[in-house]
């Protein structure tokens, strides 16, 4: 090879990129991959500062979680690549495709009290899927390449490529064929397999002599591309669907056959689960919220259990039928063999159905007043309402973790099927909604609306001045309680009014804090007045609208309880 190919470890990193076709990638750089940021300024490679490496991780994720694509970002060793734990935890938990390049010390000079220097590869190996150092630069192509594969293949994932200051400074003869020829593994899902028959037979004659069977969806759904093919399925079938908060949107909330969200906090799914004389899970790990603390379902009721990650299925319950493989292929073969006798199934289901959808209806009757509350302080519920009138089918709705995720996946209404509805629940972290936001606008979807609480926002307030540099457009909705809202709610409910310690904030204005960051804020504290707050954000144009929503600082009223169902403590345990 000659001399004249030669470049950089970071250019071949670059062009590597492109030849993945990536998305926007963020990052705060350092001088280990100084030569990466020169090689992706001179590609035209899309790459934005964020001012804080977990926020730069969670705007991937949200990016990759609704286009499918693998979100990249970078970080400088030792604090940088610390800073990306929370981040890439939420995507090992969620299965996010990421990879994210990390720079690590000069080789010659490592263990030798180098600035910034930690022992990183240890702090992140355990947050990652996989995780990569690269030790001789001529493997370069080959390892970049693998980091897509494994982060697009199976149950997807975030991997980390450690690349040392002399590798990515250093020169090598790349042979351009393997840098710029374009690769296969760009997004998910990729290498789809199919559970083997006899289990798909088995299935199919459970679910077919089943009088009262329901779907049990969660995020896995999304991760397949799912969500049509199962929509279609229960509607073959007349098979009910109840979801996960990441499972939302496996079918339109809309239709007749939706039961809602089912577990800590449901509308009428729970009660559907414990008198089902067979249960579909598909793509749900099961895991705490989904089960109550693994007090649903009856250990009575035949369990089929669709999972592309084997080690998942029996972790929480042992099924009736284990069915290892992709979420939409399995649901195909399921209906293939289901198909001949299907309109004899749905004449066998029509009563069960229309129980599903009067108690549905009856329940929205129910919770109308809190939905239509015109409590000052605001009432949460109200907040969902509107968004719901509001929000098009196109919108995608992040939600934080904590209240955020809590009150939108037990009352935002998806209006078609497919990830319409964005919560960080791999890892539940607070301090997802902005830079979940700034991800959602990047993925050019629709309009993005984000809901945070004050505390989660107070994490992020200085990724604004990213949004606005970016000339984002999405509305932030910030639930103002003055409060660490969750912990005062359970402090609340466990110790009685008054017994509260390290849950209260300072009264802040955060309309005016956006306006001083640039950004138009609409400060809100009459409920009739929220309408209007979202048809001005959703119009904005140029910057992002914070609209600064002033709710109950009563922590009585704080947890979604909607439907006024008094949850039974006991000391120790957890509401949500």
């Amino acid at each position: 090879m000659s001399a004249i190919n030669e470049m950089t470890g970071g250019e071949a990193i670059a062009r590597l990129l492109r030849a993945h076709r990536i998305g926007p990638m963020f990052g705060m750089g350092g001088f280990q991959l100084l030569p990466f940021y020169d090689a992706a300024r001179r590609l035209g490679l899309t790459h934005s500062l964020i001012n804080d490496e977990r926020c730069g991780v969670f705007a991937a994720d949200a990016y990759a979680k609704i286009t499918g694509r693998v979100g990249v970002v970078d970080a400088t060793l030792g604090p940088g690549a610390t800073n990306l734990v929370t981040g890439l935890v939420e995507a090992l938990n969620a299965g996010t495709p990421l990879v994210a390049i990390v720079g690590n010390s000069h080789r010659l000079h490592s263990w030798k009290n180098m600035t910034q220097e930690s022992r990183q590869i240890e702090i992140l190996r355990p947050a990652v899927k996989e995780l990569i150092k690269v030790e001789m630069i001529d493997r370069l192509p080959e390892l970049v390449i693998r980091a897509f594969q494994v982060a697009t293949t199976g149950r997807p994932g975030p991997v980390v490529l450690d690349i040392p200051e002399d590798i990515c400074h250093a020169n090598y003869p790349f042979d351009p064929d393997e840098l710029d020829i374009p690769q296969p593994y760009q997004r998910i899902p990729n290498l789809r397999a199919r559970p083997d028959r006899s289990s798909v037979n088995e299935a199919t004659q459970l679910l077919k002599n089943s009088k009262r069977p329901l779907i049990l969806a969660g995020g896995g759904v999304h991760l397949s591309d799912a969500a049509q093919t199962l929509q279609s399925f229960a509607e073959t079938f007349s098979i009910p669907v109840a979801h996960t908060m990441t499972g939302k949107g496996a079918i339109s909330c809309s239709s007749p056959l939706n039961a809602g969200l089912f577990g800590r906090y449901d509308r009428i799914a729970n009660q559907f689960i414990e008198k089902s004389d067979c249960l579909f899970v598909v793509g749900c790990k099961l895991g705490e919220i989904a089960t109550k603390r693994f007090t649903l379902p009856p250990k009575n009721i035949p369990v089929i259990h669709l999972e592309v990650v084997a080690e998942e299925i029996g972790r929480t319950l042992q099924p009736t039928v284990a069915l290892w493989g992709d979420a939409k292929e399995g649901i195909k073969d399921l209906a293939s063999v289901m198909q001949s006798d299907a309109e004899q199934q749905k004449e066998g289901r029509i009563s069960y159905i229309k129980e599903v959808s009067k108690r549905m209806n009856d329940w929205r009757a129910s919770v109308n007043e809190r939905l239509t509350s015109d409590e000052i302080p605001i009432n949460m519920a109200r907040l969902m309402h509107e968004l719901n009138n509001e929000l098009p089918e196109d919108a995608i709705l992040v939600a934080d973790g904590g209240f955020a995720a809590h009150w939108g996946g037990l009352l935002y209404d998806t209006k078609r099927a497919g990830r319409g509805f964005l919560p960080d629940r791999g890892f539940a972290s607070i301090g997802y909604g902005l830079p979940g936001a700034i991800g959602g606008a990047l993925a050019k979807s629709g309009p993005v609306v984000a809901i945070t609480g004050d505390g989660g926002f107070n994490m992020t307030l200085g990724e604004l001045e990213t949004a606005k540099r970016m000339e984002l457009e999405f509305v932030i909705i910030v639930v103002n309680n003055a409060a660490s809202g969750y912990v005062k709610a359970l402090q609340h409910l466990m110790y009685g009014e008054g017994a509260y310690q390290s849950s209260d904030l300072e009264e802040t204005n955060y309309a005016k804090a956006a306006e001083a960051l640039g950004c138009k804020g609409i400060r809100v504290e009459d409920p009739n007045e929220i309408s209007k707050a979202i048809s001005i954000g959703l119009r904005h144009k140029g910057c992002p609208t914070i609209i600064d929503l002033v709710v109950t600082r009563d922590p009585a009223k704080m947890l979604p309880g909607v439907d006024n169902r008094a949850a039974t403590i006991k000391k120790g345990d957890r509401v949500a």
